[in-house]
């Protein structure tokens, strides 16, 4: 599936919800769903600075292709994190650099973050971009 795909796939999830709670609880429940990470990847060098909850990122290339892995300690900034490594991981590191996030707007969550999620959202996704920079060269 590409990275479009997967951002049509998660509005079309939200679109039909009209209630934010009821987005929230989604997006407690997708964070749920994510994958425990590893202890040994819960380290400083993995903590994204600009986040106001603990979230770590892990990132892998495997055969060309990013592997994202991640945690936070808060249940929707794990959500969130959960929704970005659903539509980026198992991309090349020139798709994700390429990638237009369309979805974060269209289903309404930049307008419904606090100022510092809404921080923590932009850190999580410079530090994507970030691996995907280093592993592109």
């Amino acid at each position: 599936m590409t990275i479009n795909e997967t951002q049509d796939e998660i509005i079309g999830e939200f679109s039909s919800l009209d209630d934010w709670m009821d987005r929230y609880q989604l997006l407690i429940d997708l964070g749920s769903e994510l994958p425990p990470l590893d202890e040994k990847f819960k380290t400083e060098q993995n903590l994204i600075d600009g986040c106001q909850s603990r979230v770590w990122l892990q990132a892998d290339l495997n055969d060309g292709l990013m592997e994202l892995q991640a945690d936070s300690d808060a249940l929707i900034v794990r959500g969130i994190v959960a929704l970005l490594v659903r539509v980026l991981s198992g991309h090349t590191p020139q798709q994700i650099l390429d990638a237009q996030l369309y979805f974060i707007d269209e289903i309404g969550l930049r307008d419904h973050l606090s100022p510092t999620r809404s921080n923590g959202l932009l850190a999580m996704i410079r530090q994507i971009h970030a691996y995907a920079l280093a592993f592109n060269n």
